[in-house]
C-alpha cells in the first residue's frame, strides 16, 4: 500500500463528504471518475479526490477493496461502488447499452431541419420555403450516409439483413450509402443536379422502403436497423422506413417541379 494513496476508509467521514477513488495517470483518464466525481459536487458533496496514478496503485486499491473496477466512491464509511452504482444510489437512471432507441434517427433529423432552417432564412429571409422542405431530405440523407459511410463492413452487415436487393447482390450494400449521399449533395445544389440524382434516389428509396415493410409489418421481423450505421440500437420501423420515403418524395418531387418548370 503506497502513502499516495489513502486506503482507510473511516465510518467516522462527514456525512457531506464523499471519497472518491479514480484512474489518472499520464496516458489515460478515467472519464467515469471524471463524471463521479461531478456528480456528487452537483448533489452537494465535498468530494475527497484520490487519484491511482500507476498500475502499482489500482492493483492495490482493487485487491483491497475486493473490486474489479474503478472509480469507486464511499459515503459516511460505506462503499456505493462505481458510476453507474453512485446513479442508483441517487435514485437517478442508468443507460441500458442493450436497449432500443430512436435517439440517433431523431438527433440527425432534428439536425438536418435546423440547418435547412438556417439556409433558407440566410437565402430568402424566410424559413417557411418549399426550399427549406428540400434542404431538409437532403442534408438528412447527406448525414446518414456519412453515418453508413464511416464503417462500410458493419453498416453492411446490418443491412444485409432485411435488405431484397442486397440480399441478392451483396456489392449492393457496399453502394448503397455513396448513391444516397451523392444524390443528397446533388440535391442541394438543385436545379439539373437535383433531377440527375432523382432515379438514383427514388430507385434505392423504394427498394429500401419495400425491405423494411416486409421486414417489420408482413414478416414481422424485430431486428436493428443499419440506417445510422452498423451497431446500432436503432430498431426498424416507421422512423426507419421514413429515411426511404424521404428519398422517394424528393426524388417524384424534383422530377416533376423540373417537368413543370420546363
Amino acid at each position: 500500500m503506497t502513502a499516495a494513496v489513502d486506503m482507510v476508509i473511516s465510518e467516522a467521514d462527514d456525512a457531506g463528504t464523499a471519497r472518491l477513488y479514480r484512474m489518472v495517470t499520464d496516458e489515460h483518464i478515467c472519464p467515469f471518475g471524471l463524471k463521479a466525481k461531478d456528480l456528487l459536487e452537483r448533489k452537494g458533496f465535498k468530494v475527497d479526490d484520490n487519484l491511482l496514478e500507476n498500475r502499482e496503485q489500482q492493483d492495490a486499491f482493487k485487491e483491497e477493496h475486493d473490486v474489479k473496477t474503478t472509480p469507486q466512491t464511499f459515503i459516511g464509511g460505506t462503499r456505493i461502488g462505481g458510476y453507474d452504482d453512485l446513479r442508483r444510489h441517487f435514485d437517478l437512471d442508468v443507460k441500458d447499452p442493450d436497449a432500443e432507441t430512436y435517439t440517433p434517427i431523431i438527433a440527425i433529423f432534428a439536425m438536418a431541419a435546423l440547418m435547412a432552417l438556417a439556409v433558407s432564412w440566410i437565402s430568402v429571409r424566410s424559413v417557411l420555403t418549399i426550399r427549406a422542405a428540400e434542404l431538409f431530405v437532403a442534408i438528412s440523407m447527406c448525414i446518414l450516409a456519412i453515418q453508413k459511410l464511416r464503417d462500410l463492413d458493419s453498416f453492411s452487415n446490418g443491412f444485409l439483413g432485411y435488405d431484397l436487393l442486397a440480399q441478392r447482390h451483396v456489392r449492393y450494400a457496399y453502394i448503397y450509402p455513396l448513391v444516397e449521399g451523392g444524390a443528397g449533395v446533388l440535391m442541394i445544389a438543385g436545379g439539373l443536379a437535383g433531377v440527375i440524382a432523382a432515379p438514383f434516389a427514388l430507385f434505392v428509396g423504394t427498394i429500401g422502403a419495400w425491405s423494411v415493410y416486409k421486414a417489420v409489418y408482413i414478416d414481422k421481423r424485430d431486428i436493428k436497423c443499419a440506417c445510422v450505421g452498423g451497431g446500432s440500437n436503432v430498431p426498424l420501423g416507421f422512423i426507419s422506413l421514413s429515411e426511404n420515403l424521404g428519398m422517394m418524395a424528393m426524388s417524384i418531387w424534383m422530377i416533376t417541379k423540373f417537368v413543370l418548370i420546363a
